[in-house]
């Protein structure tokens, strides 16, 4: 059997650097990196609940919980009360959505970038293949 601790290792290095352009975008906007990613996350002008968050991005719910206060503080996100739910909806407000646009567009622009280069050099779907592999390593870990 092949060893693929090369590839895996490579594989995560090119994760933690794609990881570093998205912190030193959030730097250069003056937001932490995790306000960013909730800025962004709530820029497809839907509601998300904090769980939903939590579970979809991997961000420990005390982390989350800073960002929101922080984020409602500044005036940027609103929580939505939830029929027969205890958990609260978030959604920008209007100044939230200017200023997530504004701290987001960099790293968006650059996103579409990188996109439209790796669809034009390669044929293989790679975002399919990246969640093939999560989904493998995944069923082995259980």
């Amino acid at each position: 059997m092949k060893d693929y601790r090369k590839e895996v290792y490579q594989l995560m290095l090119t994760t933690n650097k794609c990881i570093g352009v998205y912190y030193k975008i959030a730097k250069e906007m003056g937001v932490k990196e995790n306000t960013l990613l909730l800025l962004d996350i709530l820029s497809d002008q839907k509601q998300h609940s904090q769980k939903q968050i939590c579970d979809d991005w991997h961000i420990p719910r005390t982390t989350l919980n800073t960002i929101i206060k922080e984020c409602i503080n500044d005036g940027y996100i609103i929580l939505l009360s939830q029929k027969q739910s205890k958990e609260k909806l978030i959604s920008l407000t209007d100044n939230g959505k200017n200023f997530a646009h504004k701290v987001t567009h960099k790293m968006q622009k650059a996103e579409q970038y990188a996109m439209e280069k790796i669809q034009k050099e390669f044929s293989t779907d790679f975002i399919t293949v990246f969640e093939k592999y999560v989904k493998y390593l995944e069923q082995e870990y259980k």
